[in-house]
């Protein structure tokens, strides 16, 4: 594919990616900035497209690891976007408002918690943690279907324990 051929498809995928980042982003403004970001980086990196394959979904590729790489950044610098009418950034810190009923809550559950055994205690608590299934699975040197299910698991026992506490999903 020439330069000329290339510049010419990702110019044809533009109103494309721009639908596609509206739906990441929810914001006209992000998603012109994020659909530029990938028009510049599918030219950057153009020598690492291979001819012949399907172009459209090397780019709405580049775009969506874009996209994460962002949000990931955005989220170890403890910032998040505001999607409202004067579109600030806020900053995403814990509530420091300690309420009496938070407090006996926090202990109740942190209580049922160190009930569960210890096979499903340390996937969940590293779970809630953030870390990732692969990442407990090395950790803890189990199969990463083992983490997943010790994770349901611990998640229904606690459940169980905590009926005060579920919510219906409908």
């Amino acid at each position: 594919m020439s330069t000329i051929e290339f510049n010419e498809a990702l110019i044809g995928l533009e109103n494309n990616l721009h639908a596609f980042a509206m739906s990441f982003t929810r914001n006209n403004d992000d998603a012109k900035d994020l659909t530029q970001e990938t028009m510049l980086k599918a030219i950057t990196y153009r020598n690492y497209y291979t001819p012949q394959t399907n172009f459209k979904a090397w780019v709405f590729t580049i775009m969506r690891n874009i996209f994460i790489n962002q949000y990931r950044r955005k989220v170890k610098s403890g910032t998040i976007f505001d999607n409202s009418e004067d579109l600030k950034l806020l900053v995403n810190t814990k509530d420091t408002s300690f309420s009496p009923m938070n407090n006996i809550i926090e202990k109740e559950i942190d209580k049922q918690i160190n009930k569960l055994e210890k096979d499903y205690k340390e996937p969940f608590e590293l779970h809630f943690q953030g870390f990732k299934y692969k990442e407990i699975a090395d950790k803890l040197e189990i199969p990463i279907g083992t983490v997943k299910s010790r994770i349901f698991i611990a998640r229904k026992k606690l459940m169980s324990f905590l009926p005060d506490y579920n919510y219906s999903m409908n």
